[in-house]
């Protein structure tokens, strides 16, 4: 979904300080965005209030990519 992608980008170039045009669906959070651990959790929780959603921490652990929460968000914003 394209509206949850602009979202998303949203969401994560105010949490870490970029264009969130420069926010690419590969683009690996730890590695090519510069997040920490905390950015990290942040990310999660502000993901989770924005798309009303709930993340469980295994899973939280395995989204390492933009299209991962994005898949993710897909999946489970549905059906709430």
């Amino acid at each position: 979904m394209t509206d949850n992608l602009a979202k998303l980008q949203d969401i994560v170039g105010k949490q870490l300080g970029m264009d969130p045009n420069d926010i690419k669906p590969d683009a690996d959070f730890s590695n090519q965005l510069g997040a920490d651990s905390l950015d990290v959790v942040e990310l999660v929780m502000t993901i989770e209030d924005e798309f009303d959603i709930e993340i469980e921490d295994e899973l939280a652990s395995q989204i390492s990519t933009v299209q991962d929460a994005l898949d993710y968000i897909d999946k489970h914003a549905d059906k709430n």
